[in-house]
């Protein structure tokens, strides 16, 4: 698992001393990046060109530094149902997950994981305005958080990720926004969600502002480097920081 395509490249493709270089003979490759999907596949054509019976699959988590943790990973694996490997891919990510879903086939498993971190960008800024709105005019953002955990508003990231500090006690913006999914990354993924639904021509009504969210906070001193929940933070403005 690495940041971005061009790692992804690196690893398989680089002469001398990428994958490729091994003997891949009957060998089984699960990269579990979130990248673009072109990456993906150019690796995978390269590998089988290379190792005819070889098997590489793009499987990209969610879950977070949370997950990774308790063994509780969600995969998305860009396979189908009756993938031949599926048992051996259940049992291996098994050990890491408690979900495992086959996305159709090769490539969707990206598809799937950006689509979750475009959706879970914009609840988490969702959640942080309007957590904003109630604490601004004088309410408790626990009191809230508990509103949304039974009403419509709810969410995983509101109950477990909530960006508001003090109201998800494991959760990284009760540490200083310490560790977690570092703003930058999110960044990278909603702006290849963004591309995604370009391409396919998708029609998106909150991806650009959602975007620019994320890049100015991601070059905010403030905010860069830390979990992406700290968007809470950048939303507040400089006024409105400790």
């Amino acid at each position: 698992m690495v940041p971005e395509g061009s790692h992804v490249r690196s690893v398989f493709l680089t002469p001398g001393t990428g994958v490729l270089e091994a003997d891949l003979s009957s060998k089984l490759l699960i990269d579990c990046s979130t990248v673009d999907t072109e990456t993906s596949h150019a690796v995978r054509q390269r590998i089988l060109e290379v190792a005819p019976s070889a098997s590489f699959f793009d499987a990209p988590v969610s879950g977070g530094s949370l997950g990774a943790a308790k063994a509780t990973l969600t995969f998305m694996l860009g396979c189908s149902d009756d993938e031949p490997q599926l048992p051996t891919l259940q049992l291996l990510l098994g050990m890491m997950g408690t979900s495992i879903f086959p996305c159709g086939g090769p490539g969707l498993g990206l598809t799937a994981k950006l689509c979750n971190n475009y959706c879970s960008g914009l609840i988490a800024i969702a959640t942080s305005e309007a957590m904003n709105i109630a604490m601004k005019s004088g309410m408790d953002a626990k009191v809230l958080a508990r509103i949304f955990s039974t009403s419509t508003a709810q969410s995983t990231i509101s109950d477990k990720w909530n960006p508001v500090p003090g109201v998800c006690p494991d959760a990284p913006s009760s540490h200083g926004y310490e560790g977690g999914f570092k703003i930058q990354l999110m960044r990278k993924d909603f702006a290849l969600a963004v591309e995604a639904a370009n391409r396919v021509q998708a029609r998106l009504a909150l991806g650009e502002a959602g975007l620019k969210t994320y890049t100015d906070a991601s070059n905010d001193p403030a905010c860069r480097d830390l979990d992406s929940r700290v968007v809470f933070r950048y939303l507040q403005g400089p006024d409105g920081r400790s």
